[in-house]
């Protein structure tokens, strides 16, 4: 894996995070936030596919790595509903 294709991984992954939180409504934090969200929701997407067993959707190849765009963003946005769920702030 070369620097750019390093570089378009965390791109695709940061917007991938971005719209997971959009979706979920809860928004904290940064790009940063937003990339470890986007490889958090891999994560759990494509588990989640797994268990289910349903098909990688929208699969975007990069520098050899496969990187499931769909799964991404629903297990971002499932990740960030959780945690917006967990720290809500309560009066």
């Amino acid at each position: 894996m070369t620097l750019i294709d390093l570089l378009l991984l965390l791109l695709v992954a940061g917007v991938c995070g971005s719209l997971g939180q959009a979706i979920s409504g809860y928004s904290r934090g940064g790009c940063l936030v937003a990339i470890a969200l986007g490889f958090i929701g891999a994560l759990i997407g494509m588990w989640l596919a797994r268990v289910l067993g349903l098909p990688e959707l929208f699969v975007f190849p990069i520098g050899g790595t496969r990187f499931p765009i769909i799964w991404s963003i629903i297990g971002s946005a499932l990740f960030v509903a959780v945690i917006s769920l967990i720290s809500r702030s309560r009066l």
